[in-house]
């Protein structure tokens, strides 16, 4: 059965799950960037969600959330095939900050077709693209990030905005139902 008026938690376990069951994402988290635990060696690539905002409209939420997508730069002199060697002659390739900018923009793709196309965002048993329980919409900036913490960790970051149907029912609000007005 559909949860009609979607909470904060279930937006926030529905990404969190979406991040679980990508098969390149090993580690989800949400709350502030800061709280990205790097000394634990967190495994990676990782998701951090960090909420920003809740909007209304006459009968959505859009829940919004800076989303996180990193791995962390191998700084290894020999990482690369013989091959990639010969395709990047002219490029200083003493790590692989590239494959990992690569990768993770494609993960970054991958959540915003999940929540714009696929019937990934509905609950489990409901399989119609035209009945989405969580969406999004409209064109996203997808901007880079490079952070030195004991390791360099790199990435894409962007802002988005989950939709979700709330009706405002006044009728379950718990509340005493006296006037408030003098």
């Amino acid at each position: 059965m559909a949860v009609n008026n979607k909470t904060y938690n279930n937006v926030i376990n529905t990404l969190c799950r979406l991040g679980q069951y990508h098969d390149q994402i090993s580690t989800v988290s949400v709350g502030d960037l800061f709280s990205i635990n790097l000394e634990k060696m967190e495994k990676m690539p990782l998701l951090h969600i960090n909420p920003t905002s809740v909007t209304t409209g006459d009968s959505e939420l859009v829940y919004n959330f800076q989303l996180f997508i990193c791995d962390l730069v191998s700084e290894k002199a020999d990482w690369q095939t013989e091959q990639a060697k010969l395709l990047t002659k002219l490029i200083d390739t003493k790590n692989n900050e590239q494959q990992v900018w690569n990768q993770t923009l494609e993960i970054c793709t991958d959540f915003i077709g999940m929540l714009r196309h696929s019937s990934r965002q509905s609950q489990a048993g409901t399989n119609s693209i035209n009945e989405p329980l969580y969406f999004t919409e409209g064109q996203f900036t997808i901007e880079p990030f490079q952070e030195r913490f004991d390791n360099l960790l790199c990435g894409w970051t962007f802002t988005i905005g989950v939709k979700v149907m709330n009706d405002f029912d006044t009728c379950i609000i718990p509340v005493s139902n006296l006037g408030a007005g003098y």
